[in-house]
């Protein structure tokens, strides 16, 4: 079970594993998923439209960018900014989780609401969201940075990229596109985390002879379920932050097309919504819901399965 559960007293296991958990689950996805988010990224940042009848445009389809990335740039090119992608997972994993159960829990002993609400899995699951995305902010420019450039490369390795960031354009691009990926995150995560624990009671009123058996199937599936439906209702967003996570980046982004510079939020939105229509602000929506179905689906199964082994493992002990 994902968040304090009054009635699962039996699963008792401490803070640091439930952070080791979430580290891992984020660990092993990343790296399951990494291909479509590099894709993904490039859609977002795409200024042309999303088809084959453009002429300018780079990028059409899933399956074109995935074979036009490994014929420029080679099959390392799906990882690209793995390191700082992988120091976001592991560190949001830990964070995320961790705050989360520490918030349902809190709740509980305040009497306030049923900690297994909808409700208060959206607040706390936002909440725990916000405050890992603060933690982490500056890994996540670094990944965009990294997944962005074309060739040749801007930045050479992570602490070249550090530097010269830190150096031309000073330190708070670290924390540049924080109000959009703010915003964006709280509802997504509280969407994801209320929405995973709707669908998996769902599952087992639905199938009540499965439901308490084929527990890492349910949590898969039910993942993927709240992946998809959070990341819908939320895209726009996740697509302003990308654009602004790469303003001051252009000269790296010539190759992929045309590029623009955008003042914040508001002004990013108007723009896109001027120039591009309003399904500008779901380009790369495609790849994005496959890549939330996997990802979400499989942090919650790598956690839940990692919990659960700490559980028996603590058993076996006793």
């Amino acid at each position: 079970m994902v968040g304090y559960d009054p009635r699962a007293d039996g699963r008792n296991i401490s803070n640091f594993e439930v952070a080791v958990a979430g580290s891992v689950s984020g660990l092993v996805t990343r790296a399951l998923i990494s291909p479509l988010d590099v894709i993904k990224i490039r859609f977002q940042l795409q200024i042309e439209r999303l088809s084959r009848s453009d002429p300018s445009a780079k990028y059409y389809g899933i399956l074109q960018a995935g074979r036009q990335i490994l014929q420029e740039e080679g099959p390392t090119a799906f990882w690209k900014g793995h390191i700082p992608a992988q120091l976001l997972s592991i560190g949001y994993g830990a964070v995320q989780f961790l705050s989360f159960e520490l918030l349902t829990e809190l709740v509980h002993r305040a009497s306030v609401r049923d900690a297994r609400d909808f409700s208060v899995h959206f607040v706390c699951g936002g909440l725990s969201a916000c405050v890992a995305t603060l933690t982490v902010h500056p890994v996540d420019v670094l990944r965009t940075r990294f997944a962005a450039q074309g060739e040749p490369r801007v930045y050479k390795t992570l602490r070249d990229a550090v530097m010269t960031m830190y150096r031309t354009e000073g330190p708070l691009v670290f924390y540049k596109g924080l109000n959009p990926t703010l915003i964006a995150i709280f509802p997504y995560a509280g969407f994801q985390f209320s929405f995973y624990s709707s669908l998996k009671h769902a599952y087992e009123w639905a199938v009540p002879s499965e439901g308490k058996k084929n527990g890492n199937f349910k949590n898969l599936l039910c993942g993927s379920g709240a992946g998809v439906i959070s990341k819908t209702l939320t895209y726009p967003l996740d697509l302003f932050k990308k654009r602004l996570q790469v303003g001051g980046f252009e000269q790296a982004r010539a190759s992929f097309g045309q590029v623009r510079r955008y003042k914040g939020l508001l002004d990013c939105a108007q723009q896109v919504l001027r120039e591009e229509g309003a399904q500008g602000f779901f380009k790369g929506l495609s790849p994005s819901l496959l890549k939330a179905a996997l990802s979400t689906g499989f942090v919650f199964f790598w956690y839940e399965l990692f919990c659960n082994l700490f559980h028996h493992m603590k058993k076996a002990d006793s």
